[in-house]
């Protein structure tokens, strides 16, 4: 009863410092930080802009708030020359967690505070997307543990030196490792979690569980240190030695902070989140696999139980082989490094196998024998949490398994064959996958699924292919079948973002650009028996095309990139820009263009757009709301203080440099690159000639070596030099 009635006292005194309420104001406004001035979360989702990126800068700057203001409260009789007083009226052991306590509430109360005021502000800036279940999760984890961190991180580093400089000092040292070092591995930046995008339109179960077990990690680590310097607390005017060797007699208190650690360290260590892939990508070894001579695979059968609350995956694979050997062969196949693999069975016994250590591109070896007899059918089950690709984890959330939405990519949907040919029948593979009734099942390939069985709010799906590996899409989706350019396209898109959909005309849009493309560059290539599917997925970062289904990132599809003045004037005509990209993008691929080259994907993009929006609307309005636009910019962009004198950028911090040239690249390649083609057309004698070279261009022989359309391929196939279309 006493510490409760001591610690109302502390949390009570607390409130009624003037330093405590300064730093909770700071606080509750320092997601303001997250709409200008802190933005790691770089996707243009709505939830990375108005919710990820404003929580993530509270718990950064609110991190450093309460360890400051813990160093403060925790050296006040110190400064105040009345610790000898307080020390014999309260044990400093018993008042040090009292401290803790105290400013723990506080620092619960201003979360509250700042989660309350944030509300109205983030329902606005998000709009139709906004979901409570993203907004509780990323204000808690986001910022509420930085905060509690921070408080744990400062108070252990004043107990340990009783000084509140040196303290300072070194929870700043802290504090800049997770800012600067850290900052790109996942699991040690304590104070500014990795988090490059917050879906829109699906869940975000997986980002929200990494920065939950990075979160959990660090608090074990820190409250052990706490710990240990709790037991360093100076009493009986002995120094740090003697108050530790007279703290450590209850021998259940050290034996916390060794818990704790130990704890941690373990944690650390046996992360299930990524894998431990080799970071040199250029090593393809699996590749190197030799194949099996006389051995072949004449099909398989796949099952999968995706488990959606869980996260988790499991699944029975089943493949039939023809072994003309006469003996025993090892077969290997990739797996998921997250994947235990239970059990392997060939013709029904029992078969020794092994998963190796090593792992390449998100993939670890399975090898097991089958037996010398001529025909063969191997079972593999597996299951467990899919690990993502330790490369990129600074990128995590691709591996989202949830009632919402889920992808399940080559090795996570089954074990790939990596050493054993088809037979005459090319692989031909059969999958059954049981998901929530509400979830579509999309194959990722020309091929479609369907419903083979209900029960108990459970849908079985099953389709067939040819191929070792595939990708399949699934989740809460509207389709929309469109007929435009001689085919039928599948549209699938998010149910949260069918307002966003139908505001900016997405069917329409599509059929313009179908139509319009097709009949001027060409069919695309990767539509498959008159059908194509157009599938959002949740944000990735980019997309990309099979025989019969291509990828539209949801990201180039929320209210923020659909109002973005330089791919269209309204929205629908930004849809039909993004749409355009599954010519100029994905359709012809563009090499990776430097920070000074205008000329990239976009550029032919925007002016193919300009092109339908003038058969739409008239020359007039395109003029007006494309051409002009585009010259202003470029007129603005050779005024620019910083084009004219790039000696000066050099003199900038990186990160101002980073932000300057970014801007002066999109001008370049959204506005100067497009008024270059404009100029182009002019030259080669108008728009029909300009459309006849873009036609040959887009159905060129493609040289495998280097796929990509280059500008010098622009120039050539127009009769032109770089010089012809200089604007100055």
């Amino acid at each position: 009863m006493k510490t409760v009635r001591l610690f109302q006292m502390e949390l009570r005194r607390l409130l009624q410092s003037r330093l405590a309420w300064i730093v909770i104001l700071l606080t509750a406004l320092s997601p303001l930080a997250g709409l200008s001035l802190y933005k790691p979360a770089s996707a243009s989702t709505m939830l990375s802009l108005y919710l990820a990126n404003p929580a993530l800068a509270g718990g950064v700057v609110g991190g450093i708030l309460f360890g400051v203001l813990a160093v403060f409260e925790l050296d006040r009789t110190n400064r105040s020359r009345v610790d000898v007083l307080t020390d014999a009226a309260v044990s400093p052991l018993c008042m040090a967690l009292i401290r803790l306590m105290a400013l723990t509430a506080s620092a619960l109360l201003t979360l509250c505070v700042t989660a309350l005021v944030w509300l109205p502000v983030s329902i606005h800036l998000i709009g139709s997307v906004f979901d409570g279940g993203d907004y509780v999760p990323a204000y808690l984890l986001f910022m509420g543990m930085g905060l509690l961190l921070g408080i744990l991180a400062a108070s252990s580093a004043y107990q340990f030196t009783r000084r509140a400089d040196l303290s300072l000092v070194l929870f700043a040292a802290f504090a800049g490792l997770s800012l600067t070092v850290w900052a790109d591995n996942w699991q040690l930046c304590w104070l500014n979690p990795c988090v490059w995008a917050l879906s829109d339109d699906f869940s975000n179960l997986r980002i929200f569980r990494s920065v939950a077990y990075m979160r959990l990690t660090w608090l074990a680590a820190l409250a052990g240190i706490w710990t240990l310097s709790y037991l360093c607390i100076r009493q009986y005017g002995k120094g740090i030695l003697g108050s530790l060797a007279c703290s450590a007699r209850r021998v259940y208190r050290p034996a916390v902070a060794v818990l704790l650690l130990a704890c941690s360290g373990t944690a650390y260590a046996a992360q299930p989140m990524v894998d431990h892939s080799n970071p040199d990508e250029t090593v393809m070894s699996f590749y190197e696999i030799p194949y099996l001579e006389d051995v072949v695979c004449s099909g398989r059968t796949v099952q999968v139980h995706p488990d959606t609350s869980a996260g988790t995956v499991s699944g029975r694979a089943v493949y039939r082989f023809r072994n003309t050997s006469g003996q025993e062969q090892t077969v290997s196949l990739a797996v998921n490094p997250g994947y235990t693999v239970s059990s392997v069975r060939a013709n029904g016994e029992d078969v020794p196998f092994s998963v190796g250590e090593y792992q390449e591109y998100n993939e670890a070896v399975l090898e097991t024998a089958i037996p010398a007899e001529e025909m063969v059918e191997l079972a593999v089950e597996y299951g467990g949490f899919p690990r993502e690709n330790g490369n990129i984890s600074v990128m995590q959330g691709g591996a989202e398994i949830s009632a919402e939405y889920l992808c399940l990519e080559n090795a996570e949907l089954a074990p790939r064959l990596m050493n054993v040919l088809p037979d005459e029948a090319m692989y031909p593979t059969e999958v059954e996958i049981t998901l929530p009734s509400h979830m579509i099942a999309i194959p990722f390939r020309d091929s479609d699924a369907e419903i083979i069985s209900e029960q108990d709010g459970e849908a079985t799906w099953r389709y067939t292919y040819n191929g070792t590996s595939g990708i399949l899409y699934a989740g809460d989706y509207i389709r929309q079948d469109i007929e435009a350019g001689g085919i039928t396209i599948q549209f699938y898109y998010g149910r949260k973002h069918q307002a966003v959909m139908e505001a900016a005309g997405a069917a329409d849009a599509v059929r313009t650009v179908v139509d319009y493309c097709t009949e001027h560059y060409g069919p695309l290539s990767f539509s498959s028996g008159g059908t194509l599917k157009l599938i959002q997925s949740r944000v990735s970062g980019g997309g990309y095309a099979t025989s019969g289904a291509s990828l539209l990132d949801e990201a180039d599809f929320t209210a923020a990139n659909l109002g973005d003045p330089g791919k269209g004037a309204v929205p629908g005509e930004v849809m039909i820009h993004e749409l355009v990209h599954q010519w100029w993008g994905l359709g012809n691929m563009f090499d990776t263009a430097g920070r000074s080259d205008p000329w990239s994907a976009e550029g032919l993009t925007v002016y193919t757009t300009y092109r339908i929006v003038k058969d739409l609307y008239g020359e007039e309005y395109a003029q007006e709301n494309y051409v002009e636009k585009w010259r202003q910019a470029v007129e603005d962009y050779y005024l620019n203080f910083y084009v004219r004198n790039p000696e000066y950028l050099e003199r900038l911090p990186e990160e101002k440099q980073l932000e300057i040239t970014n801007n002066l690249t999109y001008v370049r390649q959204y506005c100067e690159m497009p008024l270059k083609i404009l100029k182009a057309e002019e030259l080669v004698g108008g728009a029909e000639a300009m459309d006849q070279i873009l036609h040959s261009l887009f159905n060129r022989e493609l040289d495998p070596a280097y796929p990509y359309l280059s500008y010098q391929d622009f120039l050539d196939a127009c009769g032109l030099t770089e010089e012809e279309l200089d604007l100055a």
